[in-house]
């Protein structure tokens, strides 16, 4: 670095600055919902990310561009994003199960665990998904709505059992390492659009904690399936982006919608 500094001092000829290393190109999980007169784009986030990857483009970016609102999972009002109470992960969570929540912006702002080993691979909510979307929509003049409200969100994580801590520093350094491999797999999942490798995590929820997987998934994304029905009844373009967790397994929301008779396409 220092002969380069000194041989562009000397010469006459302007040395360029280094080209900054491309992103590479990731295409995560999108799919459409539509009728005559309705388009409905469902879009799986992931709350948390390294920022190493290049995913609003191609059909996201033409989906979200081509959208008159976007909905999220709930919306964090500005003045309460630092107040949000935060809990440990909730019993029966462990290590393999935490994953399908890398996608919901409620979880991870409740998981001092799931966020410090999120940190140490190099993973922020400023990158997350939900946070680019968001402010792409403030930016465009979009309006932005939530699938539920933020103090319904704060009263369901309040209805969820603790977990217990680590034992020793010891115990708490492998888990957290677990973690953080877990939430590195997911994310290359996430990237390539795999949702199936959500399933074994949503899974071994089920198995291990039936009523919290009751209270996170299968209730909420009956709930969001019939806000979606509901909302084909209304001509226009809307954007809904959920945890990618909730676009997975036997209970995903497609399946619901599939009870409702309506149809999900994968769009990329």
């Amino acid at each position: 670095m220092l002969a380069a500094l000194i041989a562009a001092a000397v010469t006459t000829t302007p040395v360029p600055p280094a080209s900054p290393t491309p992103r590479p190109n990731v295409h995560p999980a999108l799919w459409v919902v539509n009728d005559e007169d309705t388009i409905i784009y469902l879009f799986g986030t992931f709350h948390a990310l390294d920022g190493k990857s290049e995913w609003f483009n191609d059909e996201v970016r033409t989906a979200f561009s081509g959208s008159e609102e976007l909905v999220l999972e709930t919306i964090v009002p500005d003045s309460l994003k630092k107040r949000v109470p935060q809990r440990p992960a909730p019993q029966g969570v462990g290590m393999q199960t935490v994953g399908p929540f890398a996608g919901s912006a409620s979880f991870l702002s409740t998981s001092k665990m799931v966020m410090s080993a999120g940190r140490s691979q190099g993973m922020s909510t400023d990158h997350g998904a939900d946070a680019i979307l968001r402010e792409a929509a403030d930016d465009a003049g979009m309006p932005v709505k939530g699938l539920e409200t933020f103090d319904f969100q704060l009263g369901m994580f309040g209805k969820m059992p603790g977990a217990k801590p680590p034992a020793n520093p010891t115990e708490a350094a492998r888990t957290k390492a677990a973690v953080a491999a877990v939430l590195a797999q997911l994310q290359s999942d996430w990237n390539r659009g795999d949702v199936e490798g959500f399933v074994p995590m949503l899974e071994q929820m089920e198995a291990r904690s039936p009523a919290t997987y009751k209270l996170l998934f299968n209730d909420r994304n009956n709930r969001w399936a019939f806000w979606i029905a509901k909302r084909l009844r209304q001509p226009g373009v809307v954007f809904v982006a959920v945890g990618a967790g909730h676009l997975a397994g036997k209970d995903s929301v497609q399946q619901k919608l599939s009870l409702y008779g309506i149809r999900t396409a994968r769009v990329n």
